[in-house]
């Protein structure tokens, strides 16, 4: 005979609000959750793709600390730098990144479990949230602690906020290591191509031969999302709890941790599928370093601005670079002018 129903006869009585839920209820519990998993997930998804992708970086950054190239500010020639100090800067980027990730697990650290209806802790034990705690400590190494007050742990969700708002911080970082990385494999020919990238798909369906730098994209567009949700987990912050209760958990929760899946699955395909494989194009970035206009800058102390600009502005017009106009015009004596425009002179300061 199929039964309809669980027959418990065999035993106690079980009520799902008297026995399974005493001493909590859904407005402490649920944000407990939401704290718990978030912060687990930052700790084992996110800052192990975010140290490897620092790794990648600072390696090349001393793989390439001898190839000289042009620097570039408002997309225009600035004066020369190495590719390892450019990739260097990046690697930075992704350092201080690790700390905003740990900052944004810490900022979940307290539980409002404990805190029951309204944060009073009615119908639970003085020592429930404390002990709660201990054992999701134990449990996940990760050191909870009961909330310092239940009565804002309860009603308000700024711990939350102020996580993704440093997960915000770390999408916008990332959307700019990619955009950077994308700008430097622009080419082959018709770009700046300084990096080559690996070559992970065909790029077009009509154009031949066409390679798109799709894992710089597709982190791009996983920042993008997060940028997104960032606004969202604000909105709910802000507006969705009135006196005892945020109402507006659940999309909340689903923000956050869409926003540490896809910051670490982005990030842990670009250090792999993109960074681990890059190289550099040393003949394309010593190339432009004697063409560039910039150079000129490195005449300010022998000539003054207005004679180094002076010089630049001929150099475009004619075709010139600033050393052979330099030399044409006999600006300055041989050994001086070539002590003056050492591109490797001007990448770092001088005594």
């Amino acid at each position: 005979m199929l039964r309809t129903k669980l027959d418990l006869s065999p035993f106690p009585s079980i009520h799902a609000n008297d026995h399974v839920n005493l001493g909590q209820s859904t407005n402490d519990v649920f944000p407990t959750a939401i704290h718990v998993a978030a912060a687990v997930a930052i700790r084992e998804q996110l800052i192990p793709a975010l140290e490897r992708c620092k790794e990648v970086l600072a390696a090349k950054a001393v793989e390439w600390k001898d190839v000289l190239k042009i620097g570039r500010t408002h997309l225009a020639d600035a004066t020369p730098l190495s590719l390892g100090q450019e990739i260097g800067g990046l690697a930075r980027q992704l350092e201080r990144s690790l700390g905003r990730a740990a900052v944004a697990m810490e900022s979940l650290l307290e539980l409002p479990i404990g805190g029951t209806a309204v944060g009073t802790g009615i119908n639970t034990h003085a020592d429930f949230g404390r002990r709660v705690c201990e054992v999701l400590a134990n449990e996940t190494g990760i050191p909870f602690v009961e909330a310092a007050n239940h009565f804002e742990a309860n009603a308000q969700r700024d711990g939350l906020v102020e996580c993704h708002g440093e997960l915000r911080t770390v999408a916008a970082t990332m959307f700019n290591v990619a955009n950077n990385i994308r700008w430097l494999a622009s080419g082959p020919r018709c770009g700046l191509h300084e990096i080559k990238l690996p070559e992970l798909q065909p790029g077009s369906s009509i154009m031949p031969g066409k390679v798109n730098p799709v894992l710089c994209e597709s982190l791009m567009q996983a920042a993008a999302r997060v940028l997104g949700n960032d606004q969202t987990i604000v909105v709910c912050g802000a507006a969705g709890g009135q006196f005892q209760l945020n109402v507006m958990m659940p999309v909340m929760a689903d923000a956050v941790l869409e926003s540490v899946r896809l910051l670490a699955n982005a990030t842990a395909a670009f250090a792999e599928a993109c960074l681990a494989g890059m190289e550099a194009d040393v003949a394309t970035c010593g190339a432009a370093v004697e063409r560039s206009l910039a150079m000129a800058t490195a005449l300010n102390p022998f000539l003054g601005y207005e004679r180094a600009a002076e010089l630049a502005k001929e150099a475009f017009a004619t075709g010139k670079t600033i050393r052979q106009l330099c030399i044409d015009k006999n600006i300055l004596p041989a050994e001086q002018l070539n002590e003056a425009l050492d591109p490797w002179r001007m990448t770092r300061p001088q005594p």
